[in-house]
């Protein structure tokens, strides 16, 4: 599962040939999320203020977000997101 980002101990990936709907998966030490692109709906366990961070970033990245899951849906190279600064 390629990493496409990383910040402030988050580790935000995403799958290749993927189901849908569109959405990245997020580790954060012991903890695992899935995020959906569009609406932001969560699934899987993840600290409030970790979480937070991810939903600024999302905020800010949802077009770069889809453009990867469009590329991952053809099995290439997914394009780095720049992270939470």
């Amino acid at each position: 599962m390629p990493e496409i980002s990383r910040f402030y101990g988050l580790i935000i990936l995403m799958n290749y040939k993927d189901h849908d709907p569109p959405h990245f998966h997020v580790w954060y030490g012991d903890f695992k999320a899935i995020v959906t692109i569009h609406d932001g709906i969560v699934k899987g366990e993840m600290p409030q203020r970790a979480l937070k961070m991810v939903f600024d970033w999302l905020e800010i990245h949802r077009e770069e977000l889809l453009n990867d899951w469009n590329l991952a849906k053809l099995g290439k190279n997914l394009n780095k997101i720049e992270p939470l600064k």
